[in-house]
Protein backbone atom coordinates (compact mmCIF):
# COMPACT_ATOMS: atom_id res chain seq x y z
CA UNK A 1 0.00 0.00 0.00
CA UNK A 2 3.12 1.78 0.52
CA UNK A 3 2.96 2.74 -3.10
CA UNK A 4 -0.71 4.43 -3.24
CA UNK A 5 0.24 6.23 -0.25
CA UNK A 6 3.22 7.80 -2.30
CA UNK A 7 1.22 8.51 -5.27
CA UNK A 8 -1.52 10.28 -3.36
CA UNK A 9 1.04 12.58 -1.79
CA UNK A 10 2.26 13.41 -4.82
CA UNK A 11 -1.02 13.86 -6.44
CA UNK A 12 -2.01 16.12 -3.44
CA UNK A 13 -0.54 17.09 0.53
CA UNK A 14 -3.25 14.07 1.97
CA UNK A 15 -2.62 14.39 5.81
CA UNK A 16 -2.33 11.36 7.66
CA UNK A 17 -5.64 11.47 8.93
CA UNK A 18 -7.18 11.57 5.27
CA UNK A 19 -4.82 8.72 4.39
CA UNK A 20 -6.34 6.72 7.38
CA UNK A 21 -9.71 7.07 5.99
CA UNK A 22 -9.12 6.24 2.87
CA UNK A 23 -7.19 3.30 3.64
CA UNK A 24 -9.94 1.81 5.71
CA UNK A 25 -12.08 1.94 3.14
CA UNK A 26 -9.73 -0.06 0.02
CA UNK A 27 -10.31 -3.89 0.33
CA UNK A 28 -7.17 -6.07 -1.20
CA UNK A 29 -8.18 -8.52 -3.77
CA UNK A 30 -5.85 -10.73 -5.82
CA UNK A 31 -6.79 -12.19 -9.45
CA UNK A 32 -5.33 -15.15 -11.01
CA UNK A 33 -3.60 -14.87 -14.80
CA UNK A 34 -6.91 -14.87 -17.19
CA UNK A 35 -9.51 -14.08 -14.23
CA UNK A 36 -11.89 -11.27 -15.06
CA UNK A 37 -12.16 -8.69 -13.06
CA UNK A 38 -15.60 -7.01 -14.85
CA UNK A 39 -17.86 -8.51 -17.97
CA UNK A 40 -19.66 -6.55 -20.34
CA UNK A 41 -23.07 -6.30 -19.12
CA UNK A 42 -22.14 -5.73 -15.51
CA UNK A 43 -21.61 -1.63 -13.52
CA UNK A 44 -18.70 -1.25 -12.47
CA UNK A 45 -18.81 -0.58 -9.16
CA UNK A 46 -15.03 -0.12 -8.55
CA UNK A 47 -11.81 2.17 -8.68
CA UNK A 48 -9.20 0.01 -8.33
CA UNK A 49 -4.99 0.40 -8.11
CA UNK A 50 -3.33 -2.13 -9.19
CA UNK A 51 -0.22 -2.78 -6.79
CA UNK A 52 1.13 -5.76 -8.89
CA UNK A 53 0.25 -7.26 -12.05
CA UNK A 54 -1.09 -5.97 -15.33
CA UNK A 55 -4.66 -6.13 -17.00
CA UNK A 56 -6.12 -5.46 -20.21
CA UNK A 57 -9.34 -3.63 -21.34
CA UNK A 58 -11.08 -5.31 -24.40
CA UNK A 59 -14.58 -6.00 -26.34
CA UNK A 60 -15.19 -9.90 -26.50
CA UNK A 61 -15.86 -10.51 -30.47
CA UNK A 62 -16.80 -14.12 -31.71
CA UNK A 63 -13.70 -13.98 -33.72
CA UNK A 64 -10.80 -12.19 -32.03
CA UNK A 65 -11.64 -9.98 -29.25
CA UNK A 66 -10.28 -6.11 -29.34
CA UNK A 67 -8.13 -4.81 -27.12
CA UNK A 68 -7.91 -1.25 -26.68
CA UNK A 69 -6.23 -0.80 -23.51
CA UNK A 70 -3.49 -2.13 -21.18
CA UNK A 71 -2.77 -0.55 -17.55
CA UNK A 72 0.40 -1.53 -15.72
CA UNK A 73 1.31 -1.51 -12.30
CA UNK A 74 1.27 1.19 -10.11
CA UNK A 75 -1.97 2.73 -11.82
CA UNK A 76 -5.33 3.21 -11.60
CA UNK A 77 -7.61 1.83 -13.24
CA UNK A 78 -11.91 1.32 -13.63
CA UNK A 79 -14.30 0.67 -16.56
CA UNK A 80 -14.73 4.24 -15.51
CA UNK A 81 -17.50 5.13 -17.95
CA UNK A 82 -20.22 2.65 -16.59
CA UNK A 83 -18.68 3.66 -12.73
CA UNK A 84 -19.62 7.38 -13.08
CA UNK A 85 -22.72 6.16 -15.38
CA UNK A 86 -24.00 3.33 -13.45
CA UNK A 87 -24.60 2.26 -16.63
CA UNK A 88 -23.61 -1.77 -17.86
CA UNK A 89 -19.83 -1.72 -19.38
CA UNK A 90 -19.64 -2.39 -22.83
CA UNK A 91 -16.33 -3.82 -23.10
CA UNK A 92 -14.31 -6.68 -20.24
CA UNK A 93 -11.30 -5.94 -17.96
CA UNK A 94 -8.91 -9.29 -17.99
CA UNK A 95 -5.97 -9.82 -15.61
CA UNK A 96 -3.42 -10.47 -17.94
CA UNK A 97 -1.03 -11.47 -15.01
CA UNK A 98 -1.45 -12.59 -11.35
CA UNK A 99 -2.64 -9.43 -10.27
CA UNK A 100 -3.31 -7.35 -6.21
CA UNK A 101 -5.46 -4.45 -6.39
CA UNK A 102 -6.66 -2.04 -4.15
CA UNK A 103 -10.30 -1.42 -4.51
CA UNK A 104 -12.95 1.05 -3.21
CA UNK A 105 -15.98 0.84 -3.91
CA UNK A 106 -18.97 3.49 -5.39
CA UNK A 107 -20.29 4.35 -2.52
CA UNK A 108 -16.90 4.53 -0.14
CA UNK A 109 -15.74 6.79 -2.74
CA UNK A 110 -18.65 8.88 -2.17
CA UNK A 111 -17.88 8.97 1.19
CA UNK A 112 -14.26 9.80 1.08
CA UNK A 113 -15.62 13.07 -1.07
CA UNK A 114 -17.66 14.07 1.64
CA UNK A 115 -15.38 13.20 4.62
CA UNK A 116 -12.05 14.02 3.61
CA UNK A 117 -10.76 17.28 2.74
CA UNK A 118 -8.36 16.44 -0.14
CA UNK A 119 -11.25 13.78 -1.37
CA UNK A 120 -12.21 15.78 -4.19
CA UNK A 121 -8.94 16.95 -5.38
CA UNK A 122 -7.54 13.79 -5.53
CA UNK A 123 -10.47 12.48 -7.46
CA UNK A 124 -10.42 15.11 -9.92
CA UNK A 125 -6.88 15.26 -10.66
CA UNK A 126 -7.07 11.35 -10.65
CA UNK A 127 -10.30 11.88 -13.41
CA UNK A 128 -7.72 14.14 -15.11
CA UNK A 129 -5.24 11.83 -15.95
CA UNK A 130 -7.70 9.32 -16.93
CA UNK A 131 -8.69 11.71 -19.56
CA UNK A 132 -5.28 12.36 -20.79
CA UNK A 133 -4.55 8.64 -21.31
CA UNK A 134 -7.82 8.46 -23.27
CA UNK A 135 -6.68 11.65 -25.74
CA UNK A 136 -3.30 10.23 -25.98
CA UNK A 137 -4.72 7.22 -27.10
CA UNK A 138 -6.93 8.32 -29.26
CA UNK A 139 -4.91 10.65 -31.14
CA UNK A 140 -2.41 7.88 -31.53
CA UNK A 141 -5.15 6.10 -33.40
CA UNK A 142 -5.70 9.18 -35.82
CA UNK A 143 -1.43 10.13 -36.53
CA UNK A 144 0.85 7.56 -35.40
CA UNK A 145 1.82 4.11 -37.47
CA UNK A 146 1.07 0.55 -36.41
CA UNK A 147 4.52 0.46 -35.98
CA UNK A 148 4.70 3.72 -33.91
CA UNK A 149 1.96 2.83 -31.66
CA UNK A 150 4.25 -0.33 -31.00
CA UNK A 151 7.24 0.98 -30.18
CA UNK A 152 5.25 3.49 -27.93
CA UNK A 153 3.98 0.76 -25.66
CA UNK A 154 7.46 -1.16 -25.97
CA UNK A 155 8.60 1.99 -24.69
CA UNK A 156 6.36 2.23 -21.49
CA UNK A 157 6.87 -0.83 -20.08
CA UNK A 158 9.38 -2.87 -21.93
CA UNK A 159 9.54 -5.95 -18.70
CA UNK A 160 5.82 -6.11 -18.47
CA UNK A 161 4.58 -6.20 -22.41
CA UNK A 162 6.52 -9.25 -22.38
CA UNK A 163 3.83 -10.76 -20.22
CA UNK A 164 1.54 -9.39 -22.91
CA UNK A 165 0.34 -11.97 -25.50
CA UNK A 166 1.34 -11.48 -29.11
CA UNK A 167 -2.04 -11.37 -30.18
CA UNK A 168 -3.37 -8.54 -27.50
CA UNK A 169 -0.72 -6.05 -28.81
CA UNK A 170 -1.53 -6.77 -32.24
CA UNK A 171 -4.96 -5.74 -31.38
CA UNK A 172 -4.18 -3.35 -29.36
CA UNK A 173 -1.94 -1.45 -32.34
CA UNK A 174 -4.80 -2.42 -35.38
CA UNK A 175 -3.06 -5.06 -36.66
CA UNK A 176 -3.21 -8.62 -37.42
CA UNK A 177 -1.09 -10.82 -35.85
CA UNK A 178 1.21 -11.43 -39.06
CA UNK A 179 1.11 -7.69 -39.54
CA UNK A 180 2.43 -7.55 -35.82
CA UNK A 181 5.46 -10.44 -36.65
CA UNK A 182 6.29 -7.81 -39.78
CA UNK A 183 6.89 -5.15 -37.87
CA UNK A 184 9.08 -7.10 -34.89
CA UNK A 185 11.30 -8.05 -37.89
CA UNK A 186 11.65 -4.83 -39.36
CA UNK A 187 12.84 -3.08 -36.05
CA UNK A 188 14.85 -5.77 -35.02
Amino acid sequence: MNELHALLKSIADISDEDWIYFSSKLKTITLRKKELILSNGNIENHLSFIEKGLVRFFIPKIENDLTFAFVFENNFMSAYDSFLSRLPSQYCIQALTPTTLYRLNHNDLEKIYRNTSIGNEIGRKCAEELFLIKSKRELSLLNSTAEQRYLNLFKECPELIKQIPLKYIASYIGVTPQALSRIRKRIS
